[in-house]
């Protein structure tokens, strides 16, 4: 199986592609670079350097052919989409349109979409949003996702490409860039280690659903065969809050010393939980690494080496 994975030199997607490899698949990788690392694209593949906003990568994917298309290729920062709403569109919706469009015209046979489960149900104030929960999307990148989403039905009705959509938690793990605004554990880990104290936005009460990046390669695994048309939470279903997620760093990392507390960061969500009880059902997914184990692993890959 030809499988083409966008971004598959950044965090996500350098894990994803890892997996296929493992899994004998012929994988090539779309990476403009701008985040992703050349040294994160497995040595099997075939990267080419290219932006997937490029007029040139339609005619790309036509020329490759591939049996599926893994998209993880994005603009990330919350904060950049509510700065640069035009920006974001563009890399979130205009770009990836063009990219489904050419994958009809190329006959491949699946989609496979990283979504984010962590904006576009909004706030979850108890227990945990399942797939049919209202959208409340607050910021331009949840609303990027969100119209994504409904630009695969409508390719799926009017094209006949199917798809498989994965609603993310907060994916934490080796790789993630320590020096951008997301990817808390990364960006603490790495402080600690360059002897700098973080600090904890307001109370630290924000609970999110950490997922390990390679359970998340799992479920991208599994949804090659699994889910057609239909959308999946790639979380754990328990809420951690940023004190806790301090705790366990400095742990691993093996220091006491206290985070620093600052004011909130105005429009973050106070609860972001998924519901992953479908993504076991239907795709056969759950979690299979537990976040001690996750976080030892991520503090591993970020320990200094002597």
């Amino acid at each position: 199986m030809k499988a083409l994975i966008t971004g598959g030199a950044g965090f996500i997607g350098s894990h994803i592609s890892d997996l296929f490899v493992e899994n004998g698949m012929e994988v090539h990788i779309v990476d403009d670079l701008s985040s992703g690392k050349k040294e994160n694209a497995n040595p099997a593949a075939a990267l080419t350097v290219m932006d997937i906003c490029s007029p040139d990568f339609p005619a790309y994917i036509e020329g490759l052919k591939p049996d599926i298309v893994i998209h993880t290729a994005a603009q990330i920062s919350v904060s950049r989409s509510v700065r640069e709403p035009v920006f974001d569109a563009n890399s979130n919706i205009i770009g990836p349109v063009a990219m489904a469009m050419a994958c009809a015209k190329a006959g491949v046979k699946k989609l496979i979409f990283s979504s984010s489960g962590g904006t576009v149900y909004g706030e979850v104030p108890e227990g945990a949003a399942r797939e049919d929960a209202p959208f409340r999307p607050v910021s331009p990148y949840g609303i990027s996702k969100m119209a994504y989403e409904y630009y695969l039905n409508f390719f799926l009705n009017d094209y006949g490409l199917k798809f498989t959509t994965l609603r993310y938690g907060n994916v934490y793990g080796p790789r993630q860039d320590p020096h951008g605004e997301a990817g808390v554990v990364a960006i603490f880990t790495k402080m600690l280690f360059s002897g700098k104290t973080p600090t904890i936005n307001g109370d630290g009460k924000y609970y999110r659903d950490y997922v390990y990046v390679k359970d998340v390669a799992r479920a991208n695994l599994f949804a090659v065969d699994k889910g057609d048309n239909k959308a999946y939470n790639i979380g754990t279903g328990i809420a951690t809050d940023v004190n806790e997620i301090y705790r366990q760093i400095a742990e691993a990392v093996g220091t006491k010393e206290p985070a620093n507390y600052g004011p909130p960061r105005p429009g973050d969500l106070r609860r972001s939980v998924l519901d992953n009880t479908l993504a076991g059902a239907e795709l056969g997914w759950r979690p299979s690494v537990t976040m001690p184990e996750g976080m030892a692993e991520t503090v591993a890959f970020f320990r200094p080496k002597s």
